[in-house]
């Protein structure tokens, strides 16, 4: 067990340092997490080996992907159902159209200036045009914006996004088969019962020290992540979904969500957001940087072409609209997922994968820091309005 403990320290040595930068320039701490892995393991390969850190320990990747899921569930219970009724054609639009421009343009550039075939080259087009839930909702949450209706509606957005991403890559590379449907009528199960048996469980049996309420609800998403992965979807498309519908109840439980924030963002996320930076090679991406800079140009380009003029659209002023779609272009969290998939189903090959996972890093974090520095909405902030209408 010492190497573990010891593992365990790095991971937190890593996140102390990420938190003091973020607090010390005013920065997303999920930003800052992935820009530490990143650096880390440059210096462990020069010093003691990159294996130090055990990115592909098994208990390493489970912390990781419990943190994802945990983090994902959070963004879809903090969607107000009715902003969401309120703003649904906006949250709509801003998905769709940051999904499908984007695609098309990353996998434009695969296909024709990086020569990729035409299979990798769609799952670069799919990886790079999703959103990710993870940084969008820890920014939300940093800034408080995921307590206004401007934060809400980008938060909706971001589901449809992702929506479009999972349900194009299983329709694209995913086998469809009775495993596929056995989930599909389970997740409407539970899509449709969670808001009905949930509340009754918790006001049965929760509100005492034993903590029933979240060992709930971490049982019903592991439960239906294992079922995603079986069927061979991906966990945190459930947790989404169920946190969504659970909204008007878990949601609107502000002790409970602070609990369960405190053990996503205190124990689980930094184990995923540093072993996202750590699988990008910075000297490897600096040796051949024309498909990182390609893929981040594009995606980039075609997010502010496709998500800025719909958001001009529904009435948001330039400053909003260009925050808007700079967030919306921060992509880790399902672009990971589905490079990964690639990789493990042999659609790409692992130069590619390099590529591929340090543009998608590089989209979590540029576009991030360039609408906190030049676009930040400060007019939106909680804080300013309570200021705004004090005496």
């Amino acid at each position: 067990m010492t190497g573990i403990w010891s593992q365990i320290a790095l991971v937190f040595a890593l996140a102390l340092i990420a938190a003091m930068i973020a607090n010390r320039f005013r920065i997303s701490t999920a930003l800052t997490e992935i820009i530490v892995g990143m650096f880390a393991r440059m210096i462990l390969a020069w010093t003691i080996g990159a294996d130090a850190f055990g990115a592909q320990e098994p208990w390493v990747k489970t912390l990781a992907g419990i943190g994802a899921i945990m983090l994902t569930f959070l963004a879809g219970a903090e969607l107000d159902p009715d902003v969401f009724k309120l703003k649904w054609k906006e949250a709509a639009a801003i998905g769709v159209a940051s999904f499908l421009v984007p695609a098309v343009g990353c996998w434009a550039v695969a296909y024709y200036l990086l020569g990729w075939e035409n299979a990798p080259a769609l799952l670069a087009g799919i990886a790079l045009a999703a959103t990710s839930v993870a940084v969008v909702y820890t920014v939300m949450m940093e800034y408080g914006f995921n307590r206004t209706d401007f934060g809400k509606t980008i938060l909706a957005a971001c589901f449809v996004t992702d929506l479009g991403t999972v349900i194009t890559l299983g329709l694209v590379f995913a086998p469809v088969t009775w495993k596929t449907g056995a989930f599909i009528v389970v997740l409407a199960a539970a899509f449709v019962g969670a808001p009905r048996v949930t509340p009754i469980a918790l006001g049965k049996f929760g509100g005492r020290p034993s903590e029933f309420e979240t060992k709930f609800l971490i049982f019903a998403l592991m439960a239906l992540s294992a079922l995603a992965t079986w069927a061979g979807s991906e966990g945190v498309l459930p947790a989404y979904l169920i946190g969504m519908t659970l909204a008007g109840s878990v949601g609107r439980d502000h002790a409970l969500v602070r609990r369960l924030r405190a053990i996503t963002i205190g124990l689980l996320t930094p184990f995923y957001f540093i072993r996202a930076g750590y699988f990008v090679s910075i000297p490897a991406v600096l040796a051949a940087p024309l498909g990182v800079i390609a893929f981040l140009a594009i995606e980039m380009a075609t997010k502010v072409a496709s998500v800025y003029p719909v958001a001009r659209f529904f009435g948001s002023p330039h400053k909003d609209a260009m925050y808007t779609t700079l967030l919306m272009a921060s992509g880790l969290t399902f672009g990971t997922i589905s490079a990964l998939f690639g990789l493990s189903h042999n659609i790409i090959d692992e130069s590619q994968y390099s590529t591929l996972v340090a543009a998608i890093v590089a989209t979590a974090v540029t576009p991030t820091l360039i609408a906190n520095s030049l676009y930040l909405p400060r007019h939106h902030l909680p804080e300013e309005e309570v200021a705004a209408k004090a005496p």
